[in-house]
């Protein structure tokens, strides 16, 4: 790399799905996320706070894979979870503390998209 460069903000991240009309109802409808935009038949943009996700039916067999795991933060977990629940979506591990801080704890749980992608709730806890 060139000196003086360094990579530091992510501008978007890529989701490998298979079907965009109902990757893009869970995204926009279960998980309540802004569709910024759309480019049938393979292509979905969201907004995360400025970043912006890409679902994306891949072109190539080499990049079919799933996705790496996207960790939402969130205030509230417990809350998060059941809202999901009660929109249908796949749970997959529920809330437990992961790490005990000095000065907070840290939850996660895990839940899957319509594509069969592991996505992650977190909650820094203070105390």
């Amino acid at each position: 790399m060139a000196p003086g460069i360094a990579l530091s903000q992510i501008g978007q991240i890529a989701i490998n799905i298979h079907d965009l009309d109902r990757a893009v109802a869970f995204y926009r409808d279960v998980l309540g996320m802004k569709l910024l935009f759309q480019v049938p038949p393979k292509m979905a943009f969201f907004d995360c706070n400025g970043v912006r996700l890409m679902l994306d039916i891949p072109e190539d067999t080499e990049f079919d894979h799933p996705a790496s795991i996207l960790y939402y933060k969130v205030d509230d977990l417990h809350a998060a979870w059941a809202a999901l629940r009660d929109r249908g979506a796949d749970l997959r591990h529920p809330p437990n503390l992961v790490a005990r801080m000095s000065d907070h704890e840290l939850w996660m749980a895990f839940f899957r998209d319509t594509e069969g992608n592991t996505l992650g709730l977190m909650s820094e806890v203070r105390g």
